[in-house]
């Protein structure tokens, strides 16, 4: 009978001293300064990126002030991206048509970064968040970064951080930065405020329906695309090219001193992508030979200045906990109609700046 032999077993660690442990793992992104952040995103280190734009959209006191000190370091850093603003109708392809012109700005060996605005929910604040889903070959390409943020209900579709986010992405040394707006609205102006060239995409035979907007936006294109001409659809893309070719004419000039252009594409087939590129590549070389680029640039930093001013009033107005205290107790009155609403607002906001 043989014996058994017990061979010597691996010699186990020292007993962990799970503190020591838990405080490491669970360390606090607050505790890393802003000169961590800074670093990571000027050495274009994705993950950094990404949680530096977390700690910018988030309501947080103690993630706000640290947000306001990346932003502040990395300023120096910034403008040197070409900004562009994608928008159109839901169902027009805005999403399909970036992945496919992102690879054409790739394949030049260009950095991009997609700043897709994901719509939110007004019931929970939740989004979508499918961009990543919707841009597969893209998202996985290391030469492209892409960002899906909540829109936080903020007006016309763009998220109330996207300026900040796209001063990060600068900083991390994209050459072209893509935002991709929820849809087509009146407040679109502010896609058209953060950009150098705003991209419309429209549908051939979208129908009437889309009349009463298309005038407003239209004036702020700088070029408008008519997608999926494919299949069968090519000539109606046509059609509605040589339609709204017309209605531009009747359009003043834009302050660029640039005539917009109408051209059709198809996303999926790559038809068209590159003759996109290169209008826009015109566009940027005209306007800054003609210095609106650089002027467009400063108007746009003056804008984001009165903005961020409005944004600290309403952000203190809300800490105040004296504010918050009578703001209640008053919208119960107004409720009750044992107040006018006009006279409780003009009463609280007194208060406030007392």
């Amino acid at each position: 009978m043989t014996k058994l032999k017990v061979n010597k077993g691996i010699q186990q660690p020292e007993i962990v001293d799970l503190k020591s442990a838990e405080k490491f793992i669970n360390l606090n992104r607050n505790k890393l300064s802003a000169d961590y952040y800074f670093k990571g995103i000027v050495d274009s280190n994705i993950s950094i990126l990404g949680k530096s734009i977390t700690i910018i959209e988030s309501n947080l006191p103690e993630d706000k002030e640290l947000a306001k000190k990346i932003i502040e370091k990395c300023m120096p850093y910034t403008g040197k991206s070409i900004r562009i603003g994608i928008t159109g109708v839901p169902g027009v392809g805005k999403s399909t048509f970036i992945e496919s012109f992102g690879k054409i700005l790739i394949e030049k060996n260009k950095k991009i970064a997609v700043l897709a605005v994901d719509p939110s929910s007004k019931r929970t604040g939740g989004s979508i968040l499918g961009d990543k889903t919707r841009m597969e070959e893209l998202s996985q390409n290391k030469m492209a970064f892409i960002r899906p943020s909540p829109s936080a209900g903020s007006l016309g579709g763009v998220a109330q951080k996207t300026a900040e986010t796209l001063l990060l992405c600068e900083a991390a040394g994209f050459d072209y930065i893509l935002v991709e707006t929820v849809g087509v609205g009146q407040s679109e102006v502010l896609v058209h405020s953060m950009v150098d060239f705003f991209l419309l995409l429209m549908l051939a035979g979208a129908g009437d329906e889309l009349q009463g907007i298309k005038r407003g936006i239209m004036e702020m294109a700088d070029m408008v695309v008519i997608t999926k001409a494919d299949n069968n659809n090519e000539q109606k893309a046509n059609l509605a090219k040589m339609e709204y070719q017309n209605a531009l004419h009747f359009f003043p000039l834009n302050d660029s001193g640039y005539s917009p252009k109408v051209t059709i594409c198809s996303a999926v087939e790559n038809k068209g992508i590159e003759e996109i590129y290169t209008e826009m590549d015109n566009y940027i070389l005209f306007t800054k030979e003609n210095k609106y680029f650089y002027i467009k640039r400063k108007n746009q930093l003056s804008q984001r200045f009165e903005e961020n001013i409005n944004d600290l009033i309403r952000r203190k107005f809300y800490e105040n906990t004296q504010t918050i205290a009578l703001f209640k107790k008053l919208k119960v009155d107004v409720e009750q109609e044992k107040m006018n609403l006009y006279q409780a607002s003009e009463f609280v906001v007194n208060e406030f700046f007392k």
